[in-house]
Parts: structure tokens; sequence; C-alpha cells
């Protein structure tokens, strides 16, 4: 009833000429706008700098990386039964490690070529093995002379780090121009080329150039080579992430660093420590191929000595060597003195 009131008073209203007012913008109450909130840049960028979940690292291989039942064997073993030489060999991976990486990516070759050493020597330059390799890779005389490597009773160079990494590289790119395939590369250089070949021939058809093909003659390789290439892959997942398999306290050696000095002939290391007042120990573990404590006889050669010590070497080692000489003549026998001053040159 009351709405049919309403309806009848609309329509009087419409007759008489009568109009409401429309609505305006005043007649509705306003709504406030809700505002952002304040945000300074600067505590934007000390949010972004201070946050405590940075995004983990990114892993990256340039070998084919391989993950199955024999590499997982031997990351267990890596990390437990061998656990205390495996902590040395990573520690010591930091000072030569950045000396094969330099080398492999300067000859356009994978870097991860570098767990080769730690499986061969545990990064150790004076590492001999039962069949009398020796040096960070491993090289028996006979490989590392046709590599350019001098092996006499007063140098090895397999013992040099610079030297036979060269030589190293060279074999492996020789190696892998041979089978086009790292693997097989690495294979061929534990246990020859010519047994590769062979079983490459027999068993694959004489294919070349892919990876799997080494896990097609693996179960016939000699055991060793056999381990090789999955003992390389454990190295290089424990390398890469070394806390994640519980080397959580590493504390890698300082990289290979040195200058270069000539010295003469018959010089002793001990020598040109005091010269430069050094520890012999520095300079020895720096010339490990000088076999004697001594350069060889004849000409002048190259001497490592630790860096920023070359203007102490220039300006002190005559005077050192002639004091030397002086307290090594002052030893002898007077007949033996006077031999040696009138016979000398």
């Amino acid at each position: 009833m009351k709405g049919l009131q309403s309806l009848v008073v609309a329509i009087g209203l419409v007759i008489l000429g009568v109009t409401l007012p429309a609505p305006t913008a005043m007649s509705i109450p306003a709504q406030r706008p809700i505002e952002p909130p304040s945000i300074e840049i600067a505590d934007v960028l000390k949010a972004v700098v201070t946050d405590p979940k940075p995004l983990p690292p990114v892993i990256t291989w340039d070998l084919p990386v391989t993950r199955n039942e024999r590499v997982d064997f031997w990351i267990r073993w890596l990390s437990g039964e061998n656990r205390v030489r495996t902590a040395l060999w990573l520690a010591r991976s930091g000072r030569y490690g950045p000396l094969a990486r330099e080398k492999l990516r300067a000859r356009g070759m994978p870097e991860d070529l570098t767990y080769l050493v730690l499986i061969e020597s545990g990064f150790s330059p004076t590492a001999t093995s039962r069949a009398k390799a020796v040096g960070l890779w491993q090289f028996i005389a006979e490989t590392g002379r046709r590599y350019g490597l001098k092996v006499t009773p007063y140098v090895d160079d397999r013992r040099d780090p610079v030297k036979s990494t060269d030589a190293a590289l060279d074999y492996l790119q020789e190696l892998y121009g041979r089978f086009g395939s790292w693997y097989l590369a690495a294979a061929a250089y534990n246990t020859g080329e010519n047994r590769v070949d062979r079983l490459l021939r027999e068993r694959a058809g004489n294919a070349r150039g892919e990876e799997a093909l080494y896990w097609v003659i693996s179960p016939f390789l000699p055991k060793e080579t056999r381990d090789y290439v999955p003992l390389m892959l454990a190295a290089g997942h424990i390398g890469k992430e070394p806390a994640r398999y519980g080397f959580e306290d590493l504390e890698y050696h300082p990289p290979f660093t040195y200058d270069v000095v000539r010295a003469p002939g018959g010089t002793s290391l001990q020598v040109i420590a005091d010269a430069i007042g050094a520890e012999a120990t520095e300079i020895f573990d720096l010339n490990q191929h000088y076999v004697r404590k001594i350069t060889p006889p004849g000409k002048p050669v190259d001497v490592r000595i630790p860096q920023g010590r070359s203007l102490a070497f220039e300006s002190n080692f005559a005077r050192v060597t002639r004091g030397a000489r002086d307290v090594r003549l002052a030893s002898l026998q007077p007949s033996q003195t006077r031999c040696r001053v009138a016979c000398r040159p």
C-alpha cells in the first residue's frame, strides 16, 4: 500500500511539472583514495644486498657429464674411505688447478680435464707410481721424452708443473684428434692409444667421435682404465660442490705464481734463496724439476723465485755467489786449493 502511494505522488509531481534534482558529485560521499606506502630506494637496495637466501651457484661442465652407478661408486669412495687424502688433493688443487685451467682454456680444450690431475697424482708434482710414472700428469720417462720433457740426472721436467702440463695437453689433443671423444682420449692417456684403437675395431665397428663408445669398450679395458673416466667424473662432481659431499672446511693452497731469473749452470738453489732472502724450501718448491737442488752444469738456465724478488736477485746474487765460493775454497786443503785455483779456466 505504501509503495502504491509513493507511485501516485511521483505521477502527480510529473503532471504538475515538478522534477526532482539529479544527484550530483557533491551529493555522493567522496571516497579518499588509498595512497601506496612510501618506499625508499635505499631500503630496497639494502634488502637485496642483505638477502639471507642467495641463489645457489650454477654448476656447469664443459666435458660431457655422466652420472651412473660407477660414477656414484667413486663419489662414495672419494668422500668416504679416501676422505682424508681427497681433502688434501682438493686443497692442492688451489695451487696447480688454475695453471691447468688457464692452459686448457688457451687451447680451447675442456677445463674439466683438470680433474685428470686429481686422479693421476693428487696434484703432487713429485708423485711417483709403481710403474715409475712421475709428476702431476704421471709421465713415464719414455712418453715424457716423446713430448719434449727432459729426464736427466739433473733435470726431470715431469716434475715441472708448467712443462709437464704443456706436454700432457699436447698428448691429449693428439688423442682427441685420433678418437674424436674426450672420454676415449682420457682412456688412451691411461692405457695407451693402441689398445683403445684395437678395442674400437673389435667391439665398436671401428667407430669414432662418440662419448658413449667409452662405455661400449669399457668392460674390455684393464681395470684401472675401466675406472679411469668414472673416477675423473666423480672427482669433478666433488670438486665442483665440495660442501655437498662433506668437504666444508677446505683450505686451498695458494696459486702457483713466480718470477723467472737466469742463473749460471751448477748454481745451488740454496745460494739463490740466500740472494733474495727467501727460505730454501720456497725455491725448492718452485723448482722441483731440479732434482739435485742445483742447476744443471753448463749454460745458464731459468730459475723460478717468489714473485717480487727479481730486483733482490739482481742486486745480491753476484755478491752471495762470491761469498759461497770463498767459503768453499776456505774449506779445501791447501793442495786442493792450489789445484782448483790454477785449473780454473
